[in-house]
C-alpha cells in the first residue's frame, strides 16, 4: 500500500521553475552589484532585496515540492 502511494505522487515541476530560478540569481547580482558601488541607490537596494527574500522563498518552497 506504502508503494502505490508512493507511486501515485507526481512531480509538480514546470518549465516556468527554470525561469524563476534565472530571475533570483540575477536579482542576487543585482543586490551585490548595488553593495559594491560606492553611491549606493537605497530605494533600488531596498526593492532588490525584498524581491531576493521573496523569490529566495519561492524556490525553496517550488524546489521542496519537486
Amino acid at each position: 500500500m506504502l508503494l502505490a502511494e508512493a507511486a501515485a505522487t507526481t512531480s509538480t515541476y514546470t518549465s516556468f521553475d527554470i525561469y524563476v530560478l534565472i530571475f533570483t540569481v540575477v536579482i542576487a547580482i543585482a543586490v551585490i552589484r548595488q553593495l559594491i558601488n560606492p553611491r549606493r541607490n537605497l530605494f533600488a537596494l531596498g526593492f532588490a532585496g525584498v524581491s531576493l527574500i521573496v523569490f529566495g522563498i519561492m524556490d525553496y518552497v517550488m524546489i521542496s515540492g519537486w
